[in-house]
């Protein structure tokens, strides 16, 4: 009995709610810089119905980033019920850094990270903090990350975190822009010796060769702007092709290497993404093993919180273990699975025993 377990979860959701609604004044133009010929009341009941969002959540003006994402960890470490100082490391999967309100440029310098841990109040040196770039799937690898360090006897604890800012860096006139969200959740894992289960297999991929860019950073669409700014944007119909061919394959190798039955698996928790994608990409998953997708294997919550990238999957797991979702929860030894998908092209996945 060797296990890496979870001990803590917790998340901030913003409180400012931004309906599909509030986009209808948005003018919309295509990447050629066209305007996007439709009614705007038509352009939101098409993406509702492709991505299954009503709304998201915004931070409030005077926050970034690395503030709410020392929300969460504080949750984290009250809900483990630790000392701050005995934690080994501190991971923060982001994408942009602090990019403060109206301001164009994100701010990485001094990292995440070092700004949580004094946020924090960490006085242990030994405490080691760095961010991790690794587009949507940055908060699963992080989980890895802290494996390995407790596999090679490097730590005992570790504090992953998942935190993002989207609604600083969309293009008003781009319809993608109404995808994104922001939000934080963070998770700390404790290396237990004598206990069984915890991650029992991981898989990570990266294709680039061709996928590198479709999600990229980039001038707005509108002809009327004002600034070279840049913008989070991408080819959404090379990304859905992309994750329907190879996340269930990299979902499947994922399961078959920890020894656990598909039959075993009780919650699939998955990138908050596209609620049309990830419903085919577990679809998928299922039919390599010929079986049909069970009801309720995937709980969601992009339709009312969207899509906060790194933050999504932790976001929704504390969800999940607080009771948000009515008559389902888990139990000791159940099987889980976190899988994700996003800019680089990133995939990665872990089984994981309660």
């Amino acid at each position: 009995m060797n296990a890496i377990k979870i001990v803590g979860v917790g998340s901030y959701i913003p409180e400012m709610i931004k309906k599909n609604e509030d986009f209808l004044k948005n003018k919309f133009f295509n990447q050629d810089e066209t305007a996007f010929d439709a009614d705007p009341e038509v352009i939101i009941k098409k993406f509702k119905a492709i991505t299954g969002i009503e709304e998201r959540r915004y931070v409030d003006d005077d926050l970034r980033t690395s503030d709410i994402a020392t929300f969460a960890a504080e949750k984290a470490i009250k809900n483990a019920g630790i000392d701050p100082e005995t934690l080994d490391y501190i991971i923060v999967a982001h994408n942009f850094g602090d990019v403060s309100h109206k301001k164009q440029q994100g701010d990485t310098v001094p990292s995440l990270a070092s700004r949580v841990k004094e946020k924090l109040q960490i006085d242990n040196p030994g405490c080691v903090g760095y961010d991790l770039l690794f587009g949507c799937p940055g908060w699963i690898e992080g989980c890895i990350h802290s494996l390995a360090f407790m596999k090679a006897g490097m730590a005992k604890r570790c504090l992953v975190i998942g935190a993002e800012t989207l609604s600083r860096v969309v293009d008003p006139n781009d319809r993608d822009s109404m995808i994104y969200a922001d939000g934080a959740g963070a998770t700390i894992f404790e290396h237990q010796p004598d206990s069984k289960g915890g991650i029992l297999s991981h898989k990570t991929a990266t294709y680039a060769k061709t996928e590198a860019n479709y999600i990229y950073f980039d001038k707005s669409f509108s002809p009327d702007r004002e600034d070279d700014r840049a913008y989070i944007k991408m080819y959404g119909r090379k990304i859905y092709n992309f994750a329907l061919s190879k996340v269930p394959e990299a979902m499947k190798a994922c399961l078959d290497e920890s020894g656990k039955s598909i039959s075993d698996l009780k919650k699939i928790f998955i990138h908050q993404a596209n609620e049309k994608m990830d419903e085919a990409i577990v679809q998928r998953f299922y039919k390599l093993y010929k079986m049909e997708t069970p009801k309720d294997i995937m709980p969601m919550s992009i339709n009312k919180l969207g899509n906060s990238s790194v933050a999504t999957i932790p976001t929704l797991y504390d969800m999940f273990l607080n009771g948000d979702f009515e008559h389902e929860s888990l139990n000791p030894g159940d099987t889980i699975m976190f899988a994700s998908v996003g800019a680089g092209m990133n995939i990665n996945a872990i089984v994981y025993e309660i």
